[in-house]
């Protein structure tokens, strides 16, 4: 074999070794997430914190609260003024409009907290939502600005929640920045 000859085989040898390793990868080089959960598609996104299924149920986002899109009772109750109430509805149009570029028309991934309700007094399911790629949203929105941690009612992830807020209000992201003129409002 000459030398040519030499250098061709062993660079084809080479490259046929390469191929065979590389299809023949582990999957576990890819990290698979998986999630316990019923697969579900959003039909429409309500406020930031609220979203519709094609069967009409509604789900509530644990842990998190986004300012009120509409004017309604507990936005009159928490904002005397109707100046006040038009920013917080401008808030969170804001927060709406993120979730739904977010979530709308895509599948999700619906997970209840263990031990605790499983739908609040209006009939929503309480759930975590996630994307298919592991993306928890309801903690994504906290981390971009657009919501913050539901003190009222705790659950297992509200020390990760209060430490997102903590970054995004620190970062001025999202609603923290300065919207508009509305930052000295809150």
């Amino acid at each position: 074999m000459s030398n040519q000859s030499l250098k061709i085989f062993c660079v084809t040898v080479f490259l046929f070794i390469t191929f065979l390793l590389l299809s023949c990868r582990n999957d576990s080089i890819s990290e698979v997430i998986r999630i316990d959960g019923e697969m579900v598609l959003v039909q429409r996104v309500i406020d930031g914190d609220t979203f519709e299924l094609p069967d009409g149920r509604k789900v509530r986002l644990l842990g998190i609260d986004t300012p009120e899109k509409f004017n309604n009772e507990k936005l009159k109750n928490e904002y005397a003024s109707p100046e006040d109430r038009l920013v917080i509805m401008k808030l969170g149009e804001l927060s709406s409009d993120y979730v739904t570029r977010m979530i709308e028309g895509k599948e999700v991934i619906l997970v209840p907290e263990e031990n605790y309700e499983d739908t609040d007094r209006y009939g929503r399911l309480l759930r975590y939502v996630y994307l298919p790629d592991g993306t928890l949203i309801n903690a994504k929105i906290i981390e971009d600005g657009f919501g913050e941690v539901y003190e009222k009612y705790p659950v297992s992830k509200t020390n990760e929640f209060r430490s997102l807020q903590v970054q995004a209000r620190e970062n001025s992201r999202g609603l923290w920045g300065d919207i508009e003129g509305l930052k000295n409002f809150r």
